[in-house]
């Protein structure tokens, strides 16, 4: 069975539960909760099934928790779109004057 090492890091089951409560992400509170709910006598794949995650995901945030401390599951957008991108601020493109070769002008 895994075990949450919060010891090694200078912190108590508590101490998960309130970074599970006041984290800044969503996901990172979730990863925290996930830990706290397995230093309550609560195996990893358990909890990965009752939270709807892969046993494997679980266990990896344990790893990652045991080996790096708490700050190793803190999220990190890695890529992607920008959230709410902001609009451009290249110039718009403005329509040509000239006529198009698909139409013929109007009179």
């Amino acid at each position: 069975m895994l075990r949450v090492d919060h010891a090694r890091w200078g912190q108590t089951p508590e101490d998960l539960r309130q970074l599970a409560t006041s984290a800044a992400h969503q996901r990172t509170r979730e990863r925290f909760l996930v830990l706290y709910e397995i230093t309550q006598a609560r195996c990893a794949a358990q909890v990965a099934e009752r939270t709807s995650r892969h046993p494997q995901t679980v266990m990896e945030w344990l790893h990652l928790y045991n080996e790096h401390g708490p700050a190793a599951l803190a999220y990190q957008r890695t890529g992607g779109r920008p959230p709410f991108a902001q609009r451009s601020k290249q110039p718009s493109v403005q329509r040509s004057a000239r006529p198009s070769r698909l139409r013929p002008a109007r009179p």
